[in-house]
């Protein structure tokens, strides 16, 4: 973990630059948002480009912590890397972020992600990839396949997937995240972490859930279990909540609480 200290943290984030305010269907991008957060609930929320689980047990605070330095990250490497074919530019930003603001990111390499067959979608490849992370049988597995299921069964035009799509896509490609909070032992704040790249040779729609031939499209992933310092995080909480307080209406919904 790269040790930070709380007074670093908070020079960082006080010296972000992030993009002008975005303003879209009316005036979405002001104001504070309501994520209704509860403990004892599974629940997940869409962030830009990250799709965010949370598992029972997780604190409100430790939830709206989450999704807020994701979305910190997201604006801060969307302002230093504006052209979007530039993935992994836009990414080592992006972890760069996290990692200042009490994150540990571990080997921040990306590995190709090979399919059997002829074909695959991209919410496939998320249960494959968090399966290896997790292992097969984990029960936070059921979290992730419920949020996708969620997010599937929502209409193209619905808020969640036009926030996600605009967010991670842009004509020939597209990165999204995946990221799971769980409670751990002795107040351990545990987070799983999982990073995809899409390239592809037509433009993309609908990427989630689009079926790709695997010989017309390249799919890279980092995956990793990372561990928060809980004492820089609540130290910089308020200073990231009100770094994007201009910006979080149009960029987080909540989805309804999972099964």
């Amino acid at each position: 973990m790269k040790n930070i200290s709380p007074d670093q943290a908070r020079r960082y984030v006080a010296s972000l630059q992030l993009p002008e305010r975005m303003v879209s269907r009316g005036e979405e991008g002001t104001g504070a948002v309501e994520l209704n957060f509860e403990e004892i609930k599974n629940q997940a929320a869409v962030v830009g480009s990250d799709i965010v689980s949370f598992v029972k047990g997780v604190t409100p605070d430790r939830r709206e912590d989450i999704v807020n330095c994701s979305l910190l990250a997201q604006l801060a490497a969307k302002r230093q890397v504006s052209d979007p074919a530039r993935i992994y530019d836009w990414y080592n930003t992006y972890f760069d972020v996290l990692m200042n603001i009490g994150w540990s990111v571990q080997d921040r390499g990306f590995a190709t992600y090979s399919e059997a067959s002829e074909n695959f979608q991209a919410h496939e490849a998320i249960m494959k990839v968090a399966a290896s992370l997790l292992g097969p049988t984990a029960t936070t597995l059921a979290v992730i396949r419920a949020t996708l299921d969620a997010l599937k069964s929502m209409s193209a035009d619905s808020p969640w997937i036009t926030i996600f799509n605009r967010e991670s896509q842009s004509a020939q490609t597209a990165r999204f995240q995946v990221t799971l909070a769980e409670q751990g032992e002795e107040d351990l704040f545990l987070v799983s972490l999982m990073a995809f790249g899409l390239e592809a040779k037509a433009k993309l729609t609908q990427v989630l859930f689009f079926k790709f031939k695997s010989s017309e499209a390249s799919l890279k992933h980092y995956s990793g279990k990372v561990t928060i310092n809980t004492h820089v995080l609540t130290n910089v909480r308020d200073l990231i909540k009100n770094k994007i307080a201009a910006h979080a209406a149009g960029y987080i919904l909540t989805l309804p609480d999972l099964n």
